[in-house]
């Protein structure tokens, strides 16, 4: 099982054109810094907790920070037979680098 890579401007176009479902694998204290508007936080070492909450058939995009964690996590999710998934190339620090905003979470 594998995933894709999306960059900023296919993230955008993706929360554009229908349901899909952005989580931010970061530590709390990254959040704390900003979130991408509509992402869902969910720290990576919670994944394999509240990946049973989540409906497996709704596009998912990943990021962290960088793309690193958000790798790991959509690797573990393809392991466990998730198909639309995402992770987001440069993470939230390629979306900034782009002109994107941020949004405080909560």
């Amino acid at each position: 099982m594998s995933f894709k890579h999306v960059d900023a401007a296919g993230l955008l176009q993706l929360q554009k054109t229908g349901k899909i479902r952005l989580i931010d694998v970061r530590t709390d204290a990254e959040v704390a810094r900003g979130i991408i508007p509509g992402a869902i936080h969910i720290p990576l070492h919670l994944i394999p907790v509240k990946m049973n909450e989540m409906d497996e058939n709704i596009p998912t995009i990943i990021y962290c920070q960088s793309g690193g964690r958000s790798g790991q996590a959509c690797g573990f999710l393809a392991a466990k037979g998730w198909r639309d998934l995402s992770n987001l190339q440069g993470g939230i620090l390629g979306w900034v680098a782009s002109g994107n905003p941020l949004a405080q979470l909560g």
